[in-house]
């Protein structure tokens, strides 16, 4: 099967290698310019060679992902059998790429979002090829879920098409009807803008705020220290479509993570945001 993945950051890199890890999958790897595509190639090359280094994976075995993940650019997507997108979290970016996507690629080829919040029946509305979700979650290689998710132009045989892919690269697919969120964000990330507020609130420290929910509940890291991993622009953005949808006030974004978000501390990518990563 030919795989088309379009967004050479952390998650489009990272689904490229989960498709490029299973025998029967080409994957082309897209972004704006060659040289990003590239770059999210290497990284994802320099984590199989960690992988290799500490003897949890086979040189042979590094090599044969390695030559099944190429470079591309989207207009080289047209011969795909399934896209993925994996770009910027708002609709204004990925409407458009779907419009390309759909004018480009053949009558058989499946189309997917891997947005994690955002309207799939937005995202799909108008076009001829139907829009699924396939949400990935970070690290795609490593993560086991991906949520299926169904917009109100859906086939039926899109989603079950979708799901067994998902299957086929090791994943356990869940089904999921559109609704802001989906299942696991809308849970998620409202508690981490919760553990922001009990942050600002001073009731307690980050580290202090992380310790506690790992001792105390049991979960293997914090959220603050998720909401680094995740990135705080990413949680700021699922908090306000949550918000925009729902018209709940519950899930208003807490002023503390738009300051950081403001300051450009993200988390793991920029090296800083409630904790450090130089």
């Amino acid at each position: 099967m030919k795989v088309g993945v379009v967004g050479a950051g952390t998650m489009g890199a990272g689904i490229a290698e989960v498709f490029a890890r299973t025998d029967g999958f080409a994957v082309q790897l897209a972004d704006v310019t060659p040289d990003l595509a590239e770059k999210g190639r290497a990284r994802q090359l320099a984590g199989l060679d960690r992988q290799v280094a500490k003897g949890r994976l086979a040189q042979d075995e590094r090599d044969a992902i390695a030559g099944r993940l190429t470079i591309a650019t989207v207009s080289d997507l047209a011969g795909c059998d399934l896209v993925v997108e994996a770009v910027l979290e708002t609709t204004a970016v990925k409407r458009p790429l779907f419009e390309q996507l759909d004018a480009l690629c053949g009558p058989g080829a499946l189309l997917a979002s891997n947005t994690s919040s955002l309207s799939i029946t937005e995202l799909g509305r108008g076009l001829a090829h139907p829009v699924v979700g396939m949400h990935f979650f970070n690290p795609a290689p490593v993560m086991a879920l991906v949520e299926v998710i169904a917009g109100a132009g859906t086939p039926d045989e899109v989603v079950a098409r979708a799901t067994e892919i998902a299957r086929s690269v090791g994943k356990t697919p869940v089904r999921v009807a559109e609704a802001a969120g989906f299942v696991v964000n809308r849970i998620l990330v409202p508690m981490i803008n919760e553990a922001v507020g009990v942050l600002a609130d001073g009731t307690a420290a980050a580290e202090d705020i992380d310790a506690a929910m790992k001792l105390g509940a049991n979960h293997p890291i914090g959220p603050l220290a998720l909401g680094d991993l995740i990135g705080l622009d990413v949680v700021l953005a699922i908090m306000e479509v949550l918000q925009a949808e729902t018209g709940d006030p519950k899930y208003r974004p807490h002023p503390l993570l738009r300051k950081y978000v403001r300051a450009g501390l993200l988390g793991r990518k920029t090296g800083r945001g409630f904790f450090g990563y130089e």
